[in-house]
């Protein structure tokens, strides 16, 4: 693993801050340099680019959400049990790193052609192991028989929108708020007949 200088982490940091607030288009090299600073020159002895730094939040984020919920998907555990472990671990990426969340979801279509296709990629890869999951789910009569891509897109939608009102001072820990998701939306998907 890659170890990041303190000095590029507070860039990144900054980034992360500053493209979830203003916008990826909206921040100027000038902008992070006066946030961090320093000179916006001295800005490119860390990061090579702006692109590069939108690059960097989105492809860490990515590994994030894979380290974390991967692991759940590949053990043996019960359908729902695996699902609702799936949907907390997501929640806990998106409430522990809520500016890098923002930028994942909202900023990646910034990037140029080839690392949109590589981020697009990494998301289509994402959403084949949650719909192993559901489809594993509809085989053994658990879920409802929806289509296994809707389901995906229609839970990870769902969840995906925590960063824009969750608030670490509220009323539930991010594992209640995974729990209570999970419970809200998979009951949605379970047969009551």
């Amino acid at each position: 693993m890659k170890v990041i200088s303190e000095r590029k982490q507070q860039v990144i940091s900054t980034a992360e801050r500053l493209f979830s607030e203003k916008g990826y288009l909206a921040t100027s090299v000038r902008d992070l340099a006066q946030a961090l600073n320093i000179e916006a020159a001295s800005l490119y002895s860390h990061v090579k680019s702006k692109e590069d730094l939108l690059w960097q939040i989105a492809d860490r984020s990515a590994n994030e959400f894979f380290n974390r919920v991967q692991p759940i998907s590949d053990r043996e555990l019960d359908t729902l049990e695996k699902l609702t472990l799936m949907i907390v671990e997501h929640i806990g990426v998106i409430t522990d790193h809520l500016n890098a969340s923002a930028v994942f979801f909202r900023e990646w279509r910034h990037l140029g052609d080839v690392r949109r296709k590589q981020y697009a990629q990494r998301i289509s890869d994402y959403e084949k192991m949650w719909r192993e999951v559901i489809r594993q789910g509809i085989e053994e009569g658990l879920f409802k028989h929806y289509d296994d891509g809707f389901s995906t897109r229609t839970i990870l939608s769902a969840i995906n929108w925590t960063h824009t009102w969750y608030r670490p001072d509220g009323e539930l820990t991010p594992r209640e708020i995974g729990e209570n998701l999970a419970s809200f939306l998979l009951n949605g998907l379970v047969r009551t007949v």
